[in-house]
């Protein structure tokens, strides 16, 4: 496949990250420090574009949905933070959960911004776009879809479940997944920022929940195929539990593939570095096991994509993706990718 990344002048590129929770923020995390790098740099980011899965109904932005009648906020919120070149303060002030047992009680002040900001603006992707200027966010963020939509999956007995909070819990008992009401629609920006982008990445994140509603977006996975981009899967790094139980890199993979057959990936980001026995164990109690370090998937491809490995795990206590790692992966990614169009070109 030949894509648009190699020109005569070396420019920026356009890049593109899908997903929503914990990992999509950390992808952007690592990648913002690359946005507006000098041009002498092998490979740097000109624009940078998050498409955010907007289906949560869980915890204060499932209370601010419901009482508010508004998107959910929180993987918004928490990209806008990622990607947040302000004070340390500022970011966060948007973090910042309220105490207590009252109507305020486990609430995020950014949030709770980000509520009043729609009721001001009467827009919520404008409430976004106004809280990213206030951060000074080095990238833009479109909501996946800013209509009403919810989760819902036909399970393998036959019933309904509805709601990204319960189906987090039955993932392997799903038969097909679906969003309610069916042919919502993205935003054009969004879609225009995926038909200009050198490279898109879908992961790492809840498969269920994270990464595979924004894609079931109307027309959102065309758009991808459409493309010229390099396109990379990122891998989680463990199972998780009611979800992804015994999961391997190559099951994502498929499942993927299963609701947009029409993506050709060109890489799969696969960690290949073992975690701490100790970690190990903490996991396993509860059901989690590690993805990627047990020969459970070929040494070369994964549904046509090229494998890269490499030691992605963060520091700490819990199991992570650096950010920083992985951001440089991506990037290698597309300049091995630029690089092999120069070759033909």
């Amino acid at each position: 496949m030949k894509h648009h990344l190699f020109s005569e002048k070396p420019r920026g590129l356009n890049f593109v990250a899908i997903g929503g929770g914990n990992g999509l923020s950390t992808l952007l995390s690592g990648l913002k420090r690359f946005v507006g790098a000098h041009e002498s740099e092998p490979v740097w980011i000109e624009n940078l574009a998050a498409i955010v899965a907007v289906t949560d109904d869980g915890g204060s932005s499932g209370r601010l949905r419901d009482e508010l009648q508004m998107l959910p906020p929180g993987d918004i919120r928490n990209c806008m933070v990622a990607l947040s070149e302000d004070s340390a303060t500022l970011s966060k002030l948007f973090q910042h959960r309220f105490r207590g047992e009252g109507d305020l009680g486990g609430h995020s002040f950014g949030n709770i911004f980000l509520a009043a900001l729609t009721e001001i603006t009467g827009d919520f992707a404008e409430a976004v776009k106004l809280s990213s200027e206030i951060l000074a966010s080095k990238g833009h963020i479109y909501p996946a879809t800013v209509s009403d939509v919810r989760l819902a999956a036909e399970l393998v007995n036959g019933k309904t479940v509805r709601g990204e909070t319960k189906i987090g819990h039955v993932g392997t008992m799903i038969k097909r997944l679906f969003l309610e009401p069916a042919g919502c629609k993205p935003m054009p920006e969004a879609i225009a920022a995926i038909a200009a982008a050198d490279v898109i990445t879908i992961g790492p994140g809840s498969l269920f929940t994270s990464l595979l509603p924004p894609i079931l977006v109307d027309g959102v996975s065309d758009a991808i195929a459409g493309s010229s981009a390099v396109k990379i899967f990122i891998c989680n790094l463990m199972t998780q539990p009611g979800e992804t139980d015994g999961f391997t890199a190559r099951r994502h993979l498929e499942l993927v593939r299963e609701y947009a057959p029409q993506i050709d990936f060109d890489f799969v980001v696969v960690n290949d570095h073992p975690i701490s026995e100790e970690q190990m164990r903490k996991y396993a109690e509860e059901g989690s096991e590690q993805i990627g370090v047990h020969g459970s998937i070929s040494p070369a491809t994964i549904e046509g994509a090229e494998i890269v490995y490499g030691n992605l795990l963060d520091e700490g206590d819990m199991v992570r993706h650096n950010p920083e790692r992985l951001a440089q992966v991506a990037l290698l990614c597309a300049l091995q990718s630029k690089e092999k169009v120069g070759a033909v070109s």
